[in-house]
């Protein structure tokens, strides 16, 4: 017996209320898709090798807040089905083919959204992942640390590698900082500059030294730095200098610079200001016979225990490892050592740091008068035009006016010419209570040999014993380079 044909009296299969309008009906998918959503990033979060510190963004924000926005266009429909705001309402007879048609069409396109939600998850997760992201599209503000990057050493090292690094602990922990750049972000409550150095920064040994090894014995180094004199020839003066960079232990007793960061030595200190720059005490201990010694700066009478007590690494030194900024003068001379600022144009060097060094607002406006003051100290020069592409080149490089960040906000500890560096510690002012010793303060020798100074033949002239740093016409005494050198001043 077959059986009978739908008519108009036939009551109809009924779905529940919440389905009755199409607006309560995408509100539904749309909640379903950011749940399918977070369960797929938290699935590839938790079995990828290395974390990301934005996934928790993804996953504890965006599909949240996309689930919230499903179930707030639920409650749309409902009001607006309860209110007849709706028309026509949402009828589903499943005996009628038509209606039957539009149900597997819709379940066909939520599948698709399903899918592109999917797709779409795991492509933001790579993005997220990626060294653009952090440097240009949610970190705006952190365009002079990516423009810096770019120019680094660690130019192909992906930032969640020392950002971050291995191991659940400091997961968790870029997580909840992610969260709090988000919204410092949308908020604009962005420090100008950014600070340094970072202070929720894991260790370095757990990051830098993934890479590399202090502890093998490196040696001596032969360097040779070109400067130029800021007078009408721009003089050139080099200094090659053997820096004694030695080893952390494993090849011998430990020496030289990476003596600082061995394994048999633990070097703790105390910083009184939050770039770390002045350091009034210091505690060194011999991790095999556990003997300590203190030193403290004169001035330094507080009780060290009101202070947090750092221990030393890496980066207490290489303060900023990727994200250097060259100050006017280095950036001249690596230009003009380089080729690309022509030397014997008269007092080039002393032209290119003012016009670097000069106050600008903002970089349109330093683009502008670089120009005109290339412009108006070299009129009749037929290179100008490339003297000037070169000189912006430099500030877009290394100046951000709108974020407050050059080479003042971001000292380099790296040495000691043109930020304290070395000085903080080996200034002759560290002794211990007694006075009887001092950390070493032979500020020449005690870390580098000059091998040659001055230009031309004067280079080839070396002295593996080492000769006295002469400052252009007199020879070197006891003072501090930063005394003079700020970064945009030739002496």
């Amino acid at each position: 017996m077959s059986s009978p044909e739908p008519n108009e009296n036939t009551a109809p299969t009924r779905f529940p209320k919440l389905l009755q309008n199409w607006i309560s009906l995408i509100g539904a998918v749309f909640a379903m898709g950011s749940i399918f959503a977070f369960l797929l990033l938290f699935a590839i979060e938790l079995f990828l090798p290395h974390s990301n510190p934005y996934m928790g963004i993804l996953v504890y924000v965006v599909a949240p807040l996309c689930f919230f926005a499903g179930l707030l266009l639920i409650f749309v429909g409902l009001w607006a089905q309860r209110y007849e705001k709706v028309s026509p309402r949402l009828h589903i007879d499943l005996t009628r083919p038509r209606d039957r048609r539009l149900l597997v069409g819709f379940a066909l396109c939520a599948l698709l959204f399903l899918l592109a939600t999917a797709f779409g998850s795991y492509q933001t997760y790579q993005y997220t992942d990626s060294v653009q992201f952090c440097g240009t599209s949610c970190h705006v503000p952190m365009h002079p640390e990516y423009t810096a990057y770019l120019h680094s050493p660690h130019a192909r090292v992906a930032c969640v590698d020392c950002h971050v690094g291995a191991g659940a602990e400091w997961y968790v922990r870029s997580k909840l900082n992610g969260v709090h750049q988000l919204v410092d972000v949308v908020t604009g409550n962005i420090p100008r500059p950014i600070e340094t150095p970072v202070k929720n920064m894991r260790p370095a040994r757990d990051t830098c030294e993934q890479c590399h090894w202090p502890e093998r014995f490196i040696g001596s180094i032969d360097r040779t730095y070109y400067h130029y004199l800021s007078d009408a020839t721009n003089t050139p003066f080099a200094v090659r200098l053997l820096l004694k960079v030695g080893g952390g232990g494993d090849n011998g007793p430990p020496s030289g610079i990476h003596w600082h960061v061995s394994q048999g030595e633990k070097v703790e200190y105390i910083a009184t200001d939050a770039q770390r720059q002045v350091i009034p005490w210091v505690r060194v201990t011999n991790i095999a016979t556990g003997n300590t010694t203190v030193y403290r700066d004169k001035k330094f009478h507080d009780d060290p225990a009101k202070f947090e007590i750092r221990t030393m690494d890496c980066m207490d030194c290489h303060s900023q490892p990727s994200h250097r900024f060259l100050s006017p003068n280095e950036a001249t001379d690596t230009a003009i050592t380089a080729g690309l600022i022509d030397h014997s144009v008269p007092s080039v060097k002393a032209n290119v740091v003012a016009a670097l060094i000069a106050p600008y607002q903002t970089t349109d406006e330093a683009m502008q008068k670089i120009a005109s003051n290339l412009h108006t100290a070299y009129p009749q020069l037929a290179s100008v035009d490339g003297l000037v592409a070169e000189t912006q080149q430099l500030y877009r490089d290394n100046f951000f006016p709108e974020m407050k960040t050059d080479w003042r906000t971001h000292p380099d500890n790296i040495g000691h010419k043109i930020s304290a560096g070395c000085f903080r510690c080996h200034d002759g002012n560290h002794k211990t209570d007694d006075g009887k010793k001092m950390i070493p303060a032979d500020n020449c020798n005690q870390c580098h040999t000059i091998l040659a100074q001055g230009s031309g033949d004067q280079l080839k002239q070396l002295n593996t014993d080492g000769t006295d740093f002469v400052h252009i016409d007199a020879p070197y005494l006891e003072f501090s380079c930063i005394n003079c050198h700020t970064g945009a001043v030739s002496k």
